[in-house]
């Protein structure tokens, strides 16, 4: 049995040209200068746009990559 319409290499290719995962995009936080996502509350010390929006309960061990 054959296949009737084979797609080709560069065919198959192109449709997965979307499909690699693209890295995290991460800023620092102007408080405590810790990394997190844009437009979030940080993780490491609550505050959002330089004012306390969650308490945190136990402060996490963040490193700078």
């Amino acid at each position: 049995m054959v296949v009737r319409m084979r797609h080709t290499r560069a065919h198959t290719a192109n449709r997965r040209s979307h499909h690699a995962l693209k890295a995290s995009n991460l800023v620092t936080c102007k408080n405590c200068q810790a990394f997190k996502a844009p437009h979030k509350v940080c993780d490491a010390c609550g505050f959002y746009k330089g004012k306390k929006a969650v308490a945190v309960k136990s402060k996490k061990q963040v490193t700078k990559a």
